[in-house]
């Protein structure tokens, strides 16, 4: 049974890889040498900031717009001898602001975000949840590798890291989408966004069907839709299984087991895939004890929730 789980926890991590990237040509596999994650975190910070400071976009466009779309967006290089936008435009480093600080990896990485819809209102998505979206990636040459004009759907946990440490903090449409008399779907101020990642926060070493190793990345968004997660079916939202809460999940290390991680019962199998997070027997959708639908309400005597606790000897339904 253990040897299944972890086959299938494998199999989806492979079938994730194929998520937000541009085709593969065929291209031949060519060995990149490792580099140091810190060390790159700097030369492409410094990139995304050259591309910053010498581009800018449509920003009246945005200003009392009440339902944006990156269909409205138009970024543009500052021509020879151009210091300022044209009236009307904004500078990106000036509408970006400071840099987003986060630490994955070991590695402190900064990250830009651009919001071009503040206000909207909808529900915001936990990093392990899937979304609805229309996207475009580009490079920073400004050459785009993928995109989608018809809205798709993205399980979060399955793409770059970069988009889930960004897309959290947007919203998506309020209400239901609406079905036009042309057959197409519209939303209602719903997130709109850039965000310019580090390649530590992208493909870094692998790159990407012609994506090239240690690219920094850009990707416009519209964030439309969002489902709650529950990747094992265990009652538990895929969130809440983030056991150290980096909003990542991480499996133990048997070469240092004082590094917190998402696996309770230590076989390689992080609790959002493990619909026995302690591997007492016991699925953990049964130990509900009060029955109310929630497993994470069921506090033993010793402060730990049944689910998780292999030691638990009370009756279980």
């Amino acid at each position: 049974m253990k040897i299944e789980k972890v086959a299938l926890f494998i199999l989806c991590l492979t079938l994730g890889f194929v998520s937000c990237n541009k085709d593969d040509d065929g291209d031949d596999f060519t060995e990149v040498e490792l580099r140091d994650r810190a060390e790159q975190q700097i030369v492409d910070n410094d990139s995304i900031v050259g591309y910053l400071e010498t581009h800018y976009y449509n920003s009246e466009d945005f200003e009392g717009n009440a339902n944006p779309s990156i269909a409205d967006l138009v970024i543009t290089e500052l021509a020879d001898g151009e210091t300022v936008p044209p009236t009307g435009h904004t500078l990106l480093k000036d509408a970006v602001g400071e840099s987003k600080k986060i630490t994955f990896a070991d590695t402190a990485y900064e990250f830009y975000v651009l919001d071009l819809n503040p206000a909207a209102a909808g529900d915001s998505p936990t990093f392990a949840d899937e979304i609805r979206v229309r996207y475009e990636g580009f490079e920073l040459d400004n050459e785009v590798f993928d995109s989608a004009v018809t809205p798709v759907d993205f399980d979060l946990i399955q793409l770059v890291p970069g988009w889930r440490k960004v897309l959290p903090s947007f919203k998506t449409a309020i209400g239901d989408p609406v079905i036009e008399d042309d057959g197409s779907v519209s939303y209602t101020n719903h997130g709109v966004g850039v965000m310019f990642l580090p390649s530590g926060l992208g493909y870094f070493s692998t790159g990407a069907g012609g994506i090239p190793a240690y690219s920094p990345l850009v990707f416009k968004f519209d964030l439309l839709q969002m489902k709650q997660n529950d990747h094992d079916n265990d009652g538990i939202p895929s969130y809440m299984e983030d056991i150290n809460g980096d909003g990542e999940f991480t499996v133990a290390d048997p070469e240092d087991d004082t590094v917190t991680h998402d696996d309770t019962d230590g076989d390689s199998i992080p609790n959002y895939f493990d619909p026995d997070d302690d591997g007492d027997g016991v699925l953990t959708i049964n130990e509900d004890i009060d029955g109310d639908g929630d497993p994470t309400n069921d506090i033993g005597a010793n402060g730990i929730p049944k689910y998780l606790d292999d030691t638990e000897t009370e009756s279980k339904a």
